[in-house]
């Protein structure tokens, strides 16, 4: 057997198609609500540092976003009093619309790390990188507008912290996990970079498969279309900027300012070359290139909830790593888009971690 696959019965019946599969307006103004374990009596407390790590592939990106980007590191309770030990890391990446410090209260930590140690989990290194760009999201893709996000989270910021930090610099020591647009990224840079990484945990992904045109409304695709400025593009509701998010990290068009970026209607006709390149940025359209790679973790976890409508795209992914014979974990929790993460990343997350990652200096 090749899987575990866990999956609960569903609490309320979900018939909410997502266009861009991000969630949803209601989804990202209840970010940070969340139900939150418990705090577990006697946990040592972690050490909580902010700062600035500089991305060398976001250099020159079109759109001006920052190149130097806020990283946020939590340190294990034993990092300061043991100077000789190394420990495996683990990066978190965060969903559209919210960045690192966000994140942090959706997933409530330090509080969550804490607890996952204290109930035994190894400790380990945890890194929240902070990915926010002009339109609320870089879907942790390569694009010239957005810069190359993947590569920064994949080298960039893993050559930084390996070196500034007492990590155990092996893929096999690596974890990646991320949620939502960040479940998206765990997914896509996992597939590509096993070399880096040597366990992935991808949590209630969005955009694996490929999307069509986008709003069907006329009104919607003129609106996109008369986006020139930042303030136009503060107007607009959650989905259409999701849009540009979209279109911005994968049909980047240098030559076609002030966005730089080609969208899917114009004029209000559908253009069969831009959603071809969104279909080539599809976990799902593309997994197959990339078995040899996800054959080398030495974990792969996806859960979602049972009312969150990503759960079919989550549990396709699923069954393609079945039918490759790769083994993986599948839950289907009780609960929403949002609603349990803090508990997953504490009870879930970091146990999954603790049980796959190296914890030596030497990976055998």
């Amino acid at each position: 057997m090749v899987s575990s696959r866990v999956i609960r019965p569903a609490l309320a019946a979900l018939a909410l198609v997502v266009p861009l599969a991000l969630a949803g307006a209601r989804a990202s103004r209840a970010q940070v609500q969340t139900d939150v374990p418990p705090v577990v009596p006697g946990a040592k407390p972690v050490a909580v540092e902010h700062i600035k790590v500089r991305g060398a592939a976001l250099e020159g990106n079109l759109e001006g976003d920052a190149v130097d980007r806020d990283v946020i590191v939590f340190l294990p309770p034993s990092y300061s009093v043991d100077p000789m030990r190394r420990y495996p890391a683990v990066y978190a990446l965060h969903g559209y619309s919210i960045g690192a410090e966000q994140w942090t209260h959706e997933i409530h930590v330090p509080q969550t790390i804490e607890g996952a140690f204290a109930l035994g989990a190894r400790e380990m290194i945890v890194v929240l990188p902070d990915s926010k760009t002009r339109h609320n999201g870089s879907m942790y893709s390569s694009s010239v507008t957005t810069g190359d996000v993947e590569r920064f989270v994949a080298h960039d910021l893993v050559e930084y912290v390996d070196a500034h930090y007492r990590t155990i610099p092996d893929r096999r020591s690596r974890g990646l996990v991320g949620h939502s647009m960040g479940g998206y990224g765990a997914a896509r840079i996992g597939m590509k970079h096993s070399d880096v990484f040597g366990s992935l945990y991808i949590m209630s992904p969005c955009c694996l498969s490929a999307r069509g045109a986008g709003p069907a409304n006329p009104d919607a695709a003129r609106t996109l279309e008369a986006v020139r400025t930042p303030e136009d593009e503060a107007k607009l509701p959650f989905f259409l900027r999701a849009q540009l998010a979209s279109a911005a990290a994968w049909s980047p068009d240098p030559k076609n300012p002030p966005l730089y970026l080609d969208l899917p209607i114009k004029d209000g006709v559908a253009q069969p070359d831009v959603l071809a390149r969104w279909a080539a940025n599809a976990p799902l359209a593309f997994v197959d290139q990339y078995v040899g790679n996800l054959g080398r973790y030495d974990g792969i976890a996806i859960d979602v909830g049972d009312q969150d409508g990503l759960r079919f795209d989550a549990g396709k992914l699923h069954d393609v790593l079945d039918n490759y014979g790769i083994p993986n974990a599948f839950e289907v929790y009780p609960g929403t888009h949002t609603s349990a993460v803090a508990d997953r990343f504490q009870n879930h997350v970091l146990p999954f971690f603790s049980s796959h990652l190296c914890v030596t200096a030497r990976c055998e």
